[in-house]
């Protein structure tokens, strides 16, 4: 794996600083002595060179210097410009010099490709436990998903045969409501008719002369009992009421305050309106 980044930056690195030290020879060795101009063009790729060893001497060790980095890029940027410059001056092959004048530029960004791999660089065991909980949440999601549409299944199915139950007991009451509706206005119009009433006439003539009976029509629709209604407790006579006045009061030593008396008479169920209740009270007390 580390092969597919460091290759590309050294093939980058070595046409870079070949093409960077045979520009700098065949354009300056017209203007001064050719072994200067190789001094110059190796010198220009030998500092590209020294910044990018002591670069990465750093990242082995973990450490990372900003100003050997921005040298780097100096000297890069000097042999770009070289390139430019010497394409420039050039009469019949301006545009193909300036094709490969990026070359020391792009070398160095594909070096900072491949260290930006390696600070980001994993062991095997450290990639096969993120794939194994990559697998694991991606099995867990699959499971999730399945139970989700499985449940929407079900309920669907659930609510297709209630809303046909539903729809069953609708068509049933509508028919029995209709069925209802044309008995109960056949008895109506029984009941109202005049037929009816001399027929009912005739047959209680002999019991009740002059009596015509009215039948009532049958209840439609729900109908609640009604529970009968609870007879009134008797009222208490004065002799009851002393008596029992009485009792209640002495049912404690000392004897019971009015109030307390009231309170318990009250409490068992008795009933007297309050002027008969004191009345009383005074009766006994006395």
């Amino acid at each position: 794996m580390r092969a597919r980044t460091v290759l590309p930056a050294v093939a980058m690195t070595a046409v870079s600083m070949v093409l960077t030290l045979a520009v700098v020879v065949m354009w300056l060795g017209t203007a001064m002595p050719w072994p200067v101009a190789l001094v110059v063009g190796l010198g220009i790729d030998g500092g590209w060179l020294a910044t990018l060893a002591y670069e990465r001497r750093l990242a082995a060790q973990g450490d990372h210097n900003r100003a050997v980095t921005a040298v780097g890029w100096s000297f890069g940027i000097i042999a770009a410009g070289v390139l430019v410059a010497h394409a420039l001056t050039a009469e019949e092959t301006t545009g193909a010099w300036l094709a490969v004048a990026w070359l020391p530029v792009a070398a160095k960004a594909l070096w900072l490709v491949h260290g930006l791999w390696e600070r980001t660089a994993l062991t095997p065991n450290a990639l096969g436990a993120i794939q194994g909980i990559q697998q694991e949440a991606r099995d867990e999601a699959a499971v999730a998903r399945a139970r989700l549409r499985a449940e929407a299944t079900t309920e669907e199915t659930r609510l297709a045969a209630v809303t046909q139950a539903g729809a069953r007991v609708a068509r049933v009451q509508a028919k029995t409501a209709q069925t209802l509706s044309r008995a109960w206005s056949t008895l109506e119009e029984a009941r109202n008719g005049q037929d009816t009433g001399r027929a009912l006439t005739s047959v209680t003539h002999h019991v009740a002369p002059n009596v015509t009976p009215r039948w009532e029509l049958p209840v439609w629709g729900p109908t609640e009992p009604v529970a009968p209604a609870l007879d009134a407790a008797p009222a208490l006579t004065d002799a009851s009421l002393d008596a029992v006045v009485d009792e209640i009061r002495h049912s404690e030593i000392p004897a019971l305050s009015y109030r307390e008396m009231a309170a318990r008479f009250r409490a068992a169920g008795h009933s007297a309106s309050e002027v008969r209740l004191r009345a009383a009270w005074k009766r006994v007390a006395v």
